[in-house]
């Protein structure tokens, strides 16, 4: 009896020991098998990049790829940024940020990088004209943090941005200028680019996002391009002035142009002055400073007169910016992906360019969460359609309101325009319900495309009735029959151009429902 039990304890030794050896060997085996299958993925070029190292290179370090950067490197992505000047930039667009677009930098964790510039808080805009004005009031009273437009200086705020993803391990920003995408049958596979000392290297990453600004050199493989230039922006700088009304910016509704004022810092206030394209003067004969001198100021805030024309007569002071608009047409592409400026614009009148922009890195990077495998760049590419229809409720509102503000409220061109910029006045000045809406959506904070029909319905109503009133006469009833007829052809071609479909019923749209993919 003893010798057996001796037996059994034995034999449960030796099985424990030759089970301990198999799973010893085993996972050396499987550790073995696994360290080469990393380096047959992860393998030199040839040109100083390694494929396999980077998850998701990105084309530009302005305020969409540094804000994607650093919410793809917060969710674990290895991203590699590549922009052709990681200096601070010094520029005259890009100024100003809307509450919803501050609200979209609190969603990334990013609201920190406009503290320590000096930045502005914007409560609204003021329009001025004819002796009268007309107050928009962001709605920010109903939000729990500081939420409210800010205004700043363009370079100091993408610093802050680039700074925020650089401080992530996995995130890389490089000085280099991309010159082509690297395309093998039919997919990009990462980029050619050339780096700070001129050599020409390759990048590889399965998945490249393009957002190297308006003057984007990539988009044509991308989207279907088509950019207008509607007007110019003559900018310049007023040192120690404030706006009219402190945290408001000011809009001179004034013939020949339309001046905006607005701070950039505690001492300087910035001053636009839009210029339609074809009557741009030149700035290097003085004939642009004869220009604002003599049609311009005289239309100026008179406590603001002298400073105007100081700034104007100072040396080098004065500069120029294209106002660029284009549609978002996109062509979808295996491994790449387009957004910013690089694939839809609008007229900055209304400073929604960089509130669209955070908005979609948000939709872009709640999109790629879920997503494991980056190499499955074809399911990935049918996956990622659904954002142009996600996007919508906050692209096509600021797009649409931007394009159509601007065509209503710079210098009428007849008599019926004319009229429109009355209407929009005055049901802006209406106040309650009327202003309340539209400077909601002005702000981006409730950015719904039906709301925004029913103020666009709304105000040519009352702009009917206006014309209607004291009483119907033939005359009135055939200006307020003009008065639909050019509303209407203001109107329809931005609503085609960003998708009837895709703004008011994005149900019926079949990419909506791919969100709901996900790689193993």
């Amino acid at each position: 009896m003893a010798y057996q039990c001796i037996v059994g304890v034995g034999g449960v030794i030796i099985a424990s020991l030759l089970g301990f050896v198999f799973m010893y060997f085993n996972s050396s085996l499987r550790g073995l098998k696994k360290t080469r299958t990393t380096e047959n993925c992860v393998k030199k070029t040839g040109e100083g990049d390694v494929a396999g190292a980077t998850d998701i290179i990105i084309v530009g370090a302005g305020v969409a790829g540094a804000a994607l950067a650093y919410s793809l490197g917060k969710d674990g992505r290895r991203v590699r940024v590549i922009d052709r000047d990681l200096n601070e930039i010094d520029r005259i667009a890009g100024e100003g940020l809307l509450p919803g677009g501050y609200h979209k930098l609190i969603e990334l964790g990013l609201e920190d990088c406009v503290d320590e510039i000096d930045a502005q808080r914007l409560l609204g805009y003021v329009l001025y004209k004819d002796g009268k004005d007309a107050k928009i009031c962001f709605p920010v009273e109903k939000f729990e943090f500081d939420v409210a437009g800010r205004s700043f200086h363009n370079g100091r705020f993408v610093q802050r941005l680039r700074e925020k993803a650089a401080s992530l391990h996995n995130v890389t920003l490089e000085q280099g200028t991309v010159t082509s995408l690297l395309e093998e049958n039919g997919t990009v596979k990462g980029v050619h680019y050339k780096n700070k000392s001129g050599q020409e290297l390759t990048a590889y990453a399965p998945l490249t996002i393009v957002c190297d600004g308006g003057f984007s050199n990539l988009r044509r493989s991308l989207c279907y391009s088509k950019v207008d230039i509607p007007s110019y922006f003559v900018g310049f700088i007023l040192k120690n002035r404030r706006p009219p009304l402190a945290n408001f910016a000011a809009y001179i509704l004034a013939d020949p142009s339309l001046i905006l004022f607005y701070a950039i810092s505690s001492t300087e206030l910035r001053c636009l002055v839009d210029v339609p394209s074809q009557n741009v003067p030149s700035v290097s004969a003085d004939d642009m400073a004869h220009y604002l001198k003599t049609l311009v100021a005289p239309k100026v805030p008179h406590e603001l007169y002298a400073d105007f024309v100081s700034a104007i007569e100072k040396k080098n002071n004065i500069r120029i910016m294209q106002n660029r608009t284009m549609a978002a047409a996109p062509h979808p592409t295996p491994g790449a992906f387009l957004i910013g400026d690089a694939f839809n614009m609008r007229h900055p009148m209304t400073g929604g360019g960089m509130t669209v922009a955070l908005s979609d890195v948000v939709v872009l990077r709640d999109l790629l969460r879920p997503l494991h495998n980056l190499h499955e760049s074809s399911a990935i590419c049918k996956h990622l359609e659904s954002f142009y229809t996600l996007r919508m409720p906050m692209a096509s509102t600021v797009n649409i309101l931007a394009n159509t503000l601007y065509k209503v409220l710079s210098a009428p061109s007849d008599p019926t325009m004319e009229e429109m910029q009355q209407a929009c006045f005055g049901y802006l000045r209406l106040g309650g319900i009327f202003s309340n809406g539209l400077s909601a959506l002005i702000s981006g904070l409730f950015p719904r495309p039906l709301s925004l029909a029913f103020h666009f319905i709304a105000m040519a109503i009352y702009g009917v009735v206006r014309l209607l009133l004291p009483f119907p006469s033939p005359k009135r009833m055939w200006n307020g029959a003009k008065l639909i007829w050019v509303a209407s052809a203001v109107i329809f071609p931005l609503l085609k151009s960003e998708g009837v479909r895709q703004t008011f019923f994005p149900l019926t749209m079949p990419a909506y429902y791919r969100s709901s993919f996900s790689s193993e």
